[in-house]
This record gives C-alpha cells, sequence and structure tokens, in this order.
C-alpha cells in the first residue's frame, strides 16, 4: 500500500509539475506558443488519454466489476457515462457564464476555472493507474499515461498564465493562476487512491468514470485543437505508443 501510494503521488506530482513549467511560459513568451507546435502537443496527448481510457482504465474497470453481485459492464457504463457527463455539464455551465459576461477578465477566469475541473479526473486516472501499477509492465504503462497528459498540461497551464498577463497582472501572479489551476491533480488523485483502497468497491465506477472523463476531453477539446496533419500524426502516435505498451509489454 505504501509504494503504491507513492507512486501515485509521484504520477500526479509528474502533470501537476508540467502545469507549472506550461504556466512559467509567462516568462518566456508572452505572446503565446506556434500553433503548429500546440497541435501536434494536443494530438499526442489525445491519442494517450484515448489509448489509455480503454486500456488503462476501462478494461481493468470491467475486470474487477466480475467480483461485483452485478454484471461487470454496469460499472463500467454507468461510471463512463457520469464522467462524461460530469465535464458536460461543467462546460455547459460555463459556457452559460461566458455569454452572459461580457468582461473579458470574467471570461478569462471562467477559462482557469474550465482547465481547473478538467484536470481533476485525469488528476484521478493517474493516481488510479499507478496504483493498481501491480508489475513493471503496468508501472510502465501507468508512466505512459502520466506522460500524455502532462503533454495535454503543458499548454493548459500557458493557456491559463497568458491571458492573466496580458489583462495586466503580474508575471509572477499570472504564473501562480497557471500553478493553482493544475493543483488539483494530485490532491484529487491521492483522494481516489485512498478512497479505492479503503473500499475496493470505488475502483471499478472511479476508473470507469476518469475514463469517461478523459474521453470527453479528447472528443471536444484535444481532436478540435488538433485536427490539421500534424496534430492527427502526433494523435496516432500517442494512441499507438500507449496501445503497445498496454497490450504488448502487458
Amino acid at each position: 500500500m505504501i509504494s503504491s501510494v507513492s507512486r501515485a503521488a509521484m504520477g500526479t506530482g509528474f502533470i501537476f509539475l508540467m502545469t507549472s513549467l506550461g504556466a512559467a511560459m509567462v516568462f518566456l513568451f508572452p505572446g503565446g506558443m506556434k500553433l503548429r507546435f500546440q497541435a501536434v502537443m494536443m494530438g499526442f496527448a489525445g491519442g494517450v488519454m484515448m489509448a489509455a481510457s480503454v486500456w488503462s482504465m476501462l478494461l481493468p474497470a470491467l475486470e474487477q466489476a466480475e467480483e461485483l453481485p452485478m454484471p461487470c459492464w454496469v460499472p463500467a457504463a454507468l461510471g463512463t457515462l457520469a464522467g462524461t457527463v460530469f465535464l458536460a455539464a461543467l462546460d455547459s455551465l460555463a459556457a452559460r457564464r461566458i455569454k452572459r459576461s461580457a468582461v473579458p477578465a470574467a471570461n478569462d477566469s471562467l477559462l482557469m476555472t474550465a482547465i481547473t475541473l478538467h484536470n481533476i479526473p485525469e488528476g484521478m486516472a493517474v493516481g488510479l493507474a499507478f496504483a493498481l501499477a501491480g508489475n513493471a509492465e503496468g508501472l510502465t504503462a501507468a508512466i505512459a499515461l502520466s506522460l500524455g497528459i502532462g503533454v495535454q498540461n503543458f499548454p493548459e497551464g500557458a493557456a491559463v498564465s497568458l491571458p492573466m498577463r496580458q489583462l495586466g497582472l503580474s508575471r509572477g501572479r499570472a504564473f501562480l493562476m497557471g500553478v493553482f489551476s493544475g493543483a488539483v491533480e494530485p490532491v484529487f488523485g491521492m483522494l481516489a487512491v485512498f478512497a479505492a483502497s479503503g473500499v475496493h468497491v470505488l475502483m471499478p465506477w472511479l476508473l470507469s468514470f476518469s475514463a469517461g472523463a478523459m474521453i470527453y476531453v479528447v472528443v471536444c477539446e484535444l481532436i478540435p485543437a488538433a485536427k490539421d496533419r500534424p496534430g492527427l500524426f502526433g494523435f496516432m502516435g500517442g494512441f499507438l505508443m500507449m496501445m503497445i505498451l498496454d497490450v504488448a509489454l502487458g
């Protein structure tokens, strides 16, 4: 238990670090990053997260649900649906608030809120993946998942800090806003690990919830951001890498 918690802490700490490094771009590139580079990064992260949703989240959820007194697909299906609906509801709420607000500062604050909320299931997914890594192959797959989410978090950290700087905040305060958006990842990642270890029956539900939330992020945010050819190749590269790690090594 101690080793799994330590691995989960390191995994969620890494993706938090990547968010912080992205936020630090406010000290280097106040004008933002090149769109093509961002498209490749988003595509790669989307491919990793899509493959991880299936092989690292849903398949383990189905296997562990076989011990429950219900069809194994019930927790997987309902948990996935719950994760998707959860983020869809958050996005809908944020969109309505942005539509009502004509103040740019309010819109950028809502952007930070949206990114922060999206980081919650991502932190849960990484924490659970490391907690489930019972061998070297499982640990390799968990590392790949954290890498994919970390790649996505880098531009997200910049997407928070750079607009805050353009609104007149100091570089230091804009950086801290970006860091704060990723701070929820290790917190909720560790909470998910402790909840799943304390009540084993929750593990299939938490895994499938994280999968549904990640699929929503991939379909609604990462794929649209990587819709050109470089983004497509980035997506396929990330998907194939994660699939090979989960299937061939596992």
